[in-house]
């Protein structure tokens, strides 16, 4: 592992045209064009794919292409959780989804981020937080969730909106930034 990967798995500064980088990414992107293009009526296909992509993938964990994704083996998703069409999750950061989720379609959990200073910017100097999704979270279509953010188990959050900052569990939020609108009841 050269050093602008560690650096990235760790959470620190790194440039994305490090060479091994840079052949992850390719491996990445052929394995979503097989899996984006692959026959809905072949789900053991599909699943193997999932496995060489991704981190760790749960029991009966579906997820609907087109699938993108930086690299794959940033993402962990746990069991029963449902991925619709489209989704975009750039995992330059970890990215952890809990089980029984429910992704809906064009969500964007974006874990990259790059330095206000103009000349680091420049120079191409990019870097990552975590995002982290507890169990049975729904994510209503075209949300985004921005890097460093943690929603809490149950949480539902409301399509459109823009999770910019932790959601605790239990409640439901909308909006742009995403606000608490709601608490959920427990179980």
């Amino acid at each position: 592992m050269t050093g602008q990967k560690a650096r990235m798995l760790a959470g620190e500064p790194y440039r994305a045209d490090d060479p091994e980088l840079q052949a992850d990414a390719l491996r990445a992107a052929e394995l979503l064009h097989t899996y984006n293009h692959s026959a809905p009526g072949d789900p053991a296909a599909r699943r193997a794919l999932l496995e060489e992509l991704l981190d760790e993938v749960g029991d009966d964990v579906e997820i609907r292409p087109p699938l993108q994704v930086d690299y794959g083996y940033g993402i962990r998703i746990g069991p029963g959780t449902f991925v619709n069409f489209g989704a975009v999750l750039l995992d330059v950061g970890r990215i952890t989804i809990g089980a029984d989720c429910q992704i809906g379609p064009n969500v964007q959990l974006l874990t990259a981020t790059h330095p206000l200073e103009p000349a680091a910017r420049r120079a191409k100097w990019e870097s990552a937080e975590p995002i982290t999704l507890g169990d049975n979270v729904w994510l209503g279509g075209g949300v985004i969730v921005c890097a460093g953010v943690t929603i809490g188990e149950n949480t539902v959050v409301g399509a459109g909106a823009v999770v910019t900052t932790d959601l605790p569990p239990n409640v439901v939020a909308v909006g742009t930034p995403a606000r608490v609108v709601k608490d959920l009841p427990t179980d």
